[in-house]
């Protein structure tokens, strides 16, 4: 698939997502966040593609919204501009319920709705040089379509100081708040994410797909027997659980471990594995993500 603002490639079991306009900072506009939401939906439908990494080329992540493309938009009746703001609502959405793992690989700048994309996905991990600033409140705006995502990745009140604020916040305060899972120098930054990448391809795409449905359903509820019962029932079957099991006894050298049904604790039977607590990442895994010489800005 040809793109204009987006570079795509497959390697090795990833699909690997580049924003590509680095004269701009991969600042989004309509035709961008069209084209990323195509790759995310055809990776997702991609049997070969195991998980999604969301990059960009030049000196930054995201800086937001094309500022050019926000003044188009200023003209725009009420509808067209519901519709178009629903665009990139539609895409974060798909970021974070893509039944395969989605990883931010940030650098630079990842401002307001670049910040948003990083918020959707399940992990991110962020260059000692990135920059992080939701910025929408001193242009007048709010920023609406981002905000579940943002208070979800890095709680209600970190969120109210940065969206009240607007100020520019750097990598190690992102961590510090747990909205970047992991830092690591420039040099070293695909290094890292590889060795996360070896981590997912060891794992059942099922099983994957139904933990993040099981994460969505469980988090925020009580702790009660209706949820215990709602969690034992979408306990995966024997033969479920020893594939997936088979997946990782295969990738680490150790046979597949046999299953035993327990007692949870409303009464209702479930199954426990014994899945090997330690494994070697395969080699072949430092080439998931190529940083292919990316372009300045």
């Amino acid at each position: 698939m040809s793109y204009q603002n987006i570079e795509t490639q497959l390697t090795q079991g990833i699909a690997v997502i580049w924003l590509n306009r680095p004269e701009l900072r991969n600042a989004m506009n309509d035709v961008m966040i069209a084209e990323i939401t195509d790759a995310v939906s055809l990776a997702i439908d991609d049997d070969d593609a195991r998980a999604i990494v969301l990059a960009g080329r030049g000196k930054a992540f995201c800086a937001g919204a094309d500022l050019n493309w926000m003044k188009t938009a200023s003209g725009m009746s009420a509808d067209e501009a519901r519709k178009d703001s629903g665009n990139l609502a539609n895409l974060l959405r798909l970021l974070y319920e893509s039944p395969k793992p989605t990883v931010a690989r940030v650098h630079g700048s990842a401002f307001a709705g670049g910040l948003g994309l990083v918020a959707a996905c399940d992990i991110a991990i962020a260059s000692h040089d990135a920059r992080f600033c939701l910025s929408e409140v001193k242009l007048g705006l709010i920023p609406s379509m981002i905000s579940p995502y943002v208070l979800k990745a890095m709680g209600e009140r970190h969120a109210r100081r940065f969206f009240l604020s607007a100020e520019v916040f750097d990598a190690a305060e992102a961590y510090r708040i747990g909205f970047v899972n992991d830092l690591a120098a420039p040099e070293e930054l695909d290094g890292t994410i590889n060795a996360l990448l070896g981590h997912l391809l060891l794992a059942s795409p099922n099983a994957l797909a139904e933990t993040k449905r099981l994460i969505r359903d469980v988090v925020g509820r009580p702790i009660n027997c209706e949820r215990v019962r709602l969690v034992s029932n979408r306990a995966p079957s024997p033969a479920f659980a020893l594939e997936s099991a088979s997946i990782r006894a295969s990738a680490s050298g150790n046979p597949a471990p046999n299953s035993a049904p327990t007692k949870s604790a409303c009464g209702r039977s479930t199954y426990a594995i014994g899945l090997p607590v330690s494994f070697a990442v395969s080699a072949a895994s430092s080439a998931m993500v190529s940083p292919s010489s990316p372009a300045s800005s």
